[in-house]
């Protein structure tokens, strides 16, 4: 009997810490289960109210940036079409000649003036406020093209050059007084006077040919004169590789109109024959050419 006794006490002490242990384990999930509802309710309603900020700042970036992309699209197409119509332009200056001068400057100028009515104005139209320093490489092509005709045609009228702030000032009327308006900087500036130099050595060597070397003469003096300004400001243009490699190309105009003005002041009429001449026994410098 004591054992049997013994036996009933040591099973229900055995069995009393199984009985807490599964009461203890019962509260905790019922505690969890209470709690659960309330936690995702609460998650969902903050969820409704406050939209989480990181996703709402990447959404606005990504937006800015397809708006920035479409746009440079734009800017890229206005650019070539300044370039193709600013090339029409000096192609039409190169036709002049000493009987023909007004007329082929007339025509000339209205083109440019065409150039800046259509694709300019539309060039400025998308460059409102600050973008057109975001946006530089994708016009900059096109503004030097522009640059480049601009001041041939000014110099073949005036001859004189045409300067930075006078570009831009006509630039003006184009913007919307309310925003910061397009402005050319004078990186762009100095590349399309660079690439002036050699349709000014093109332009001599057709006068010299048609008898004007008075005319090619100014026109030396003149890219000399450019050439020499530039060679004191392209040694701090660290970061223009252009303007390095077009200062050779500069430096090689200079030459070739120097030594045809000197070659026919030297030489006179035993000078070039016409263009068109099957003549081979001058060269463009006067000297026969080297077999």
């Amino acid at each position: 009997m004591f054992k049997s006794l013994a036996v009933h006490n040591l099973s229900i002490m055995a069995s009393k810490p199984q009985r807490l242990r599964h009461l203890a384990e019962s509260t905790v999930l019922q505690a969890a289960a209470a709690k659960k509802p309330r936690t995702m309710t609460t998650n969902a309603a903050a969820s409704d109210s406050d939209p989480n900020p990181m996703k709402e700042a990447f959404s606005k970036y990504a937006s800015y940036l397809n708006d920035l992309n479409d746009k440079r699209e734009r800017v890229v197409k206005a650019s070539r079409d300044i370039t193709m119509n600013s090339k029409k332009v000096i192609f039409q200056v190169h036709r002049i000649s000493k009987n023909n001068k007004e007329e082929v400057l007339e025509k000339a100028e209205k083109d440019l003036a065409a150039v800046m009515d259509q694709h300019i104005a539309r060039l400025v139209k998308e460059l409102q406020g600050t973008d057109f320093w975001k946006l530089r490489r994708a016009y900059s092509p096109g503004v030097q093209e522009y640059i480049e005709a601009a001041t041939l045609c000014n110099f073949c009228k005036t001859g004189s050059l045409l300067n930075l702030d006078q570009i831009n000032a006509s630039l003006q009327p184009l913007s919307d007084p309310s925003v910061e308006p397009l402005q050319i900087n004078l990186l762009d500036y100095l590349l399309g006077l660079a690439d002036l130099t050699g349709e000014l050595m093109r332009l001599a060597i057709g006068r010299i040919s048609d008898g004007e070397l008075e005319f090619a003469q100014k026109i030396c003096r003149f890219v000399r004169e450019i050439y020499r300004e530039l060679l004191l400001i392209a040694p701090k243009m660290e970061d223009s590789s252009d303007m390095k490699s077009k200062m050779d190309v500069m430096l090689q105009s200079v030459m070739k109109i120097e030594n045809a003005c000197f070659s026919v002041h030297v030489r006179g009429s035993e000078y070039i024959p016409l263009l068109g001449s099957e003549d081979t026994s001058f060269s463009l410098l006067g000297v026969p050419e080297m077999e």
